[in-house]
């Protein structure tokens, strides 16, 4: 039996994990979604692979689905492991260094949303 589709204009993945490989030796990403509010991209780190400290000029919010990373916040490490979520407000400098092979979705909120509650 196969699972009841969601209804247009809905946009359903019923596994992120099973959307990207975690490439041997590297980093992979994938934009998964995006329109003129918000940005999914699925990332895929093999163990030790990195992203250098870097800024954006959008909120985003972090979730690890499979495997842990090392997260620096503004110069502060946090570890994260699968159901870890954070949230970055815009230019918050941060780097990700996978300690084992992982796959993260980022989300970006690309406008309109800086005041939810």
């Amino acid at each position: 039996m196969s699972p009841e589709q969601p209804p247009d204009p809905a946009t359903h993945f019923p596994d992120l994990i099973t959307q990207v490989d975690i490439p041997s030796q590297g980093t992979l990403s994938r934009v998964l979604y995006k329109d003129e509010t918000i940005r999914l991209v699925v990332f895929a780190f093999d163990a030790g692979q990195e992203l250098t400290d870097h800024t954006s000029r959008h909120a985003a919010i972090a979730q690890v689905l499979e495997g842990e990373i090392e997260l620096v916040l503004a110069g502060n490490p946090v570890v994260m492991a699968p159901g870890a979520w954070v949230h970055m407000p815009p230019q918050l400098p941060h780097a990700v260094r996978a300690l084992e092979p992982t796959v993260m979705v980022l989300t970006l909120l690309m406008g309109g949303t800086e005041n939810l509650s």
